[in-house]
């Protein structure tokens, strides 16, 4: 059973809702006693290394990507839950990057997340009205008890936990992981936010309920919701994202319009994502460009491009430069990869 297609939005969106422009998060490393004593430079995990990309109001992006190649990094760096080492977050054209807490607190009711697991997102020790109801008095919304207890129902309502007064009383332990994950949904959306950061929103799902937050978040994004979505499944991609997002190693390989990116990819790892989906007749084989072994230590990342030791294709050259995005001939305007081996768009150039 595959979830329904919906269809992404057509008309073009022009305000600039997110920025990210050259992106870079590093965890420094301790180096140890031996290190300390030989006065070794510290080791340095560079999880995010120059992502850029922007995201309108109304338009769901998708940055999808194997475990551990800095997803999630990024979208708590966008969200400055991870504090930024180089590069530039504008939310409306205002620049984040210099704000302290206090001038961050009142935008946080503008930008919103969707942890992956329900489990540790709740507090165990509060009422699901409690958890959905915290986010109204932190920042003073909802008016009295009796206007934020219709505030909460109206949110578990949205969220499909129906009806909501069989839900308001009833304690984290007490409720399913499907039911869990959809508190948290409304906790997040509560707010009214223009921005929400989705990460893996329906990874704890059955189909039938992931299928209707998917439907969910989409009828929202038409409402003008910006949304960033974290996974790492490219079915869900194609059918509710406007745009995908490759990422590797932390940076971005490849982008553009989910159905073409997905259809047509064009660099060597976005190929072996599609190659490795299965497929629903058990003759057709898994394609030679899957590459083996795993993703290299974001600690030492091998010089040149950083897909190379795992490329099917990689030539020489392929050692000595690490290939910018840029348009690539044959494809959609908005679609750019990072390799050289792709021709460039006449007109085009490098966009990141």
């Amino acid at each position: 059973m595959t979830d329904p297609v919906t269809e992404p939005v057509t008309e073009p969106v022009t305000e600039a809702l997110l920025e990210v422009d050259d992106l870079a998060v590093r965890f420094p490393l301790a180096r140890g006693m031996v290190g300390t004593l030989r006065r070794r430079p510290r080791p340095v995990v560079r999880a995010v290394d120059g992502v850029s990309f922007s995201l309108a109001a109304g338009e769901m992006l998708a940055l999808v990507g194997e475990s551990g190649c800095g997803k999630t990094t990024t979208a708590h760096a966008v969200l400055r839950l991870t504090e930024v080492d180089a590069g530039t977050l504008r939310f409306r054209g205002r620049d984040l990057g210099g704000l302290s807490r206090r001038e961050l607190r009142p935008l946080r009711r503008e930008m919103q997340i969707i942890y992956q697991d329900p489990y540790e997102s709740i507090d165990p020790r509060l009422s699901v009205q409690k958890a959905v109801e915290e986010p109204l008095l932190i920042h003073g919304l909802g008016g009295s008890r009796e206007q934020r207890r219709g505030v909460v129902a109206d949110a578990l309502e949205r969220v499909g936990l129906s009806p909501a007064g069989l839900f308001l009383p009833r304690l984290p332990h007490e409720l399913s992981g499907g039911q869990r994950q959809r508190v948290s949904l409304a906790m997040s959306l509560v707010l009214d936010p223009v921005l929400l950061v989705a990460d893996e929103p329906v990874s704890m799902l059955d189909v039938s309920v992931r299928a209707g937050v998917l439907t969910l978040l989409g009828s929202l994004r038409r409402d003008g919701l910006g949304i960033l979505m974290i996974t790492h499944d490219l079915s869900t991609a194609v059918q509710y994202a406007d745009r995908v997002a490759v990422m590797y190693l932390g940076r971005i390989v490849e982008q553009g319009p989910a159905v073409e990116v997905v259809t047509r990819p064009q660099h060597p790892y976005t190929k072996a994502l599609v190659a490795a989906v299965p497929r629903a007749d058990p003759r057709q084989r898994m394609s030679d460009e899957v590459p083996s072994g795993e993703m290299p230590d974001a600690v030492s990342i091998p010089a040149g491009c950083r897909f190379r030791p795992r490329c099917p294709v990689a030539v020489d050259a392929c050692a000595d430069e690490d290939p910018a995005l840029h348009t690539v001939a044959g494809t959609d305007p908005g679609h750019a990869a990072a390799c050289l081996r792709l021709p460039v768009r006449e007109g085009g150039g490098s966009t990141g």
